[in-house]
């Protein structure tokens, strides 16, 4: 059996599988996203509705894989075998493509082709997540969303094994133990006001790092979607607020807890999904100009804990909106006399 034939045995059409937000719906298209978001698995889920002997999955990152020299002889394996669909997994951009009716592609980074629909795919939002996850009771849910994060295969796993996977999985994100250092101490940081010369800097002090890897690690995280960045509204200049794809692996690098950046980071996944434009400032946590909306992170809301900074915001910036995400508190106040949504992040994210 050649490489090629291994791969042209495999059957998706038994899988049963959960609809996500975002589906594969051109006969073209390149899906790229941060690792383990859930891009093969879109990939797994379109392909179960054809034929088996239709397509031809590819994983460029199976260990059965040694060369990429059986990928020479893909054309003629796809005229012999009339394929439909070809699919290259976590695919080597640098390989030319083949013809074929149709052709997926995925990778960590962007990528784009003409006649290609490109995804850019996210790890699952809350309200994804609640299709996956077994708990009956949203704020049971909501729990293990906060402590374990957005990744599916961590979703899928018994409680046991979930913090493993995670540790694994930070892991997988570095090539070696310079990257791993320097992966760490990135997560670490999520939730901050950081730029990534103060980054460098603090490293530099532990380990002997010179300024051209860590810069190509850095933005190499970075195009990949792993972390990614706030600007400060108004300060172009200004360093910007750093977070991570996963808000689960904050706490997995963190002997202290750091609750704050770890809910913040949560609620920036979820805008994100929904606004190209959004800043922060002093004592703002979000500001969408589009919607002359704010939202303010605040866990443990108890009354008016409000700084007169963010009401001379509110006021200058003419704020028609403010939401204050909580971890269970929920009722409806006023803010210098705007109406202000005090709800539970569980509630919020699925509105």
């Amino acid at each position: 059996m050649t490489l090629l034939d291994y791969f042209y045995d495999l059957d998706f059409s038994k899988i049963d599988f959960q609809e996500r937000k975002q589906s594969i719906s051109n006969k073209n298209t390149i899906i790229y996203g941060g690792s383990k978001s859930g891009k093969s698995y879109l990939v797994y889920d379109y392909l179960s509705s054809f034929d088996p002997d239709e397509y031809l999955y590819i994983d460029f990152n199976h260990l059965k894989i040694n060369s990429l020299s059986f990928y020479n002889n893909i054309q003629s394996f796809i005229d012999e075998h009339n394929i439909k669909v070809l699919t290259l997994d976590n695919f080597d951009i640098n390989l030319t493509l083949p013809k074929c009716d149709s052709i997926i592609i995925t990778t960590n980074q962007q990528y784009y082709l003409n006649n290609f629909e490109t995804i850019k795919l996210s790890a699952t939002d809350f309200e994804e997540f609640l299709v996956f996850d077994k708990h009956q009771n949203i704020t049971t849910s909501f729990n293990y969303f906060l402590k374990y994060g957005n990744l599916i295969q961590t979703i899928i796993l018994d409680e046991l094994h979930k913090s493993i996977q995670l540790q694994n999985h930070i892991r997988l994100l570095a090539n070696d133990k310079t990257e791993l250092f320097i992966l760490k101490n990135i997560i670490k940081n999520c939730g901050e006001v950081k730029s990534a010369n103060q980054l460098y800097l603090l490293l530099k002090k532990e380990i002997k790092l010179s300024k051209d890897r860590f810069y190509k690690y850095f933005q190499d995280l970075e195009v990949q979607g792993i972390i990614s960045f706030l600007p400060k509204y108004n300060h172009k200049k200004a360093a910007k607020k750093l977070f991570c794809y996963n808000h689960a692996l904050i706490d997995q690098v963190n002997i202290k807890k750091q609750f704050n950046n770890i809910f913040t980071n949560m609620i920036y996944l979820e805008l994100i999904n929904g606004h190209d434009e959004i800043y922060y400032d002093d004592h703002i946590d979000f500001y969408i100009p589009s919607q002359n909306k704010i939202v303010l992170a605040i866990p443990f809301f108890i009354g008016m804990q409000i700084s007169p900074k963010v009401l001379a915001f509110i006021e200058e910036n003419n704020i028609k909106k403010i939401t204050i995400v909580t971890v269970s508190n929920e009722q409806d106040i006023y803010l210098d006399g705007v109406e202000c949504e005090v709800n539970p992040f569980y509630i919020w994210a699925v509105e």
